[in-house]
């Protein structure tokens, strides 16, 4: 069933929220009718704490040269994450994904996820601003120094409540990129505001729920095209090869016209996925790094690894993730 992710700045009170959502949820499964199609939703908070993931990965200068140089403890991070949702992501299920998710590549590819289930998803925006949220951390950090000069640890502090590096924290929110309603992998998007009391879950509820007037549990529908034989590996193969080359030729036309450029966004989709976006790194990319990538992606997929009507999608997002780690 639904996904939502939540995202913002860190220690901008993210978890606060998502617990707010869960309680909500759950309340409101369990007042629903047993005749109702949603009153055996499950609900899932997933998140880095519940993972046992610690803050530290994120703190680039405790890692090894290799380690920050292409975000390794990140990428293994992100692994986890994605493994966790995609393990309980289902029709029967809402998972709250608890964390800054602060790379809009990272989003589009949880989008792709909850798409593939044929699931509806969601981005609940915790806008806290900048100094704020540095507030809130640089209090954590001087409760932490006081309790380490008084020889001992501050009381009662899970790892949700731990505070971040300064020059970590920092470096989050300089590579923060915040959502865009207009995006359809940030949409439908909420906000809400340090001042707020509550999240508006009723609306959240509504837009990826539905009421039993609707006949609860929305789904996403198919495009609707005639229904094929699956392919042969001779058809999957071709496929393969075509589509990824000709995303891989709009790249090459976008750097042909933007010489020495980089960072650029290339809208490489056509009538069925026009929105399909690659995210060039900020050097500039050629053609050997670009066939490379095409040669890994196809390597990993041969075996009608992803469907046919999702193989340009999946390179975008291949690309995408091999350009943000670089």
């Amino acid at each position: 069933m639904p996904l939502i992710i939540l995202t913002g700045y860190p220690t901008s009170g993210k978890t606060h929220r998502a617990k707010q959502l869960q309680s909500y949820l759950q309340s409101r499964i369990s007042s629903l009718s047993t005749t109702s199609p949603s009153s055996t939703l499950r609900v899932h908070l997933i998140s880095d704490h519940t993972l046992a993931i610690p803050r530290n990965v994120y703190n680039l200068e405790t890692k090894s040269q290799h380690e920050r140089s292409n975000h390794a403890s990140e990428k293994d991070a992100r692994a986890t994450i994605y493994a966790a949702v995609k393990r309980v992501l289902s029709s029967k299920d809402i998972v709250i994904l608890d964390g800054a998710n602060y790379i809009k590549g990272w989003r589009y590819q949880l989008y792709c996820e909850a798409k593939a289930v044929r699931t509806p998803h969601c981005v609940v925006h915790v806008g806290t601003p900048v100094e704020r949220a540095r507030g809130v951390n640089d209090e954590r950090l001087s409760r932490r120094t006081a309790a380490a000069a008084a020889g001992g640890e501050a009381d009662d502090v899970g790892e949700e409540d731990q505070p971040y590096e300064s020059e970590c924290w920092e470096n989050l929110v300089y590579r923060y990129e915040e959502p865009n309603a207009m995006a359809r992998w940030d949409a439908p998007l909420f906000t809400v505001l340090w001042e707020d009391e509550m999240l508006p879950c009723d609306a959240i509820w509504d837009a990826l729920v539905g009421s039993d007037a609707e006949g609860g549990k929305k789904t996403v529908r198919p495009n609707q095209a005639t229904v094929l034989k699956a392919p042969s590996s001779e058809d999957y193969l071709y496929e393969l090869d075509k589509s990824t080359q000709a995303i891989l030729n709009k790249i090459l036309e976008w750097t042909k016209d933007h010489p020495g450029e980089g960072g650029g966004e290339v809208g490489v989709g056509d009538r069925s996925d026009e929105e399909l976006v690659v995210e060039l790194p900020a050097n500039p990319v050629g053609l050997p790094a670009l066939q490379r990538l095409r040669r890994q992606f196809i390597s990993l997929n041969r075996q009608n690894a992803v469907p046919v009507k999702r193989i340009r999608e999946s390179f975008v997002g291949y690309l995408n993730d091999s350009f943000e780690a670089a």
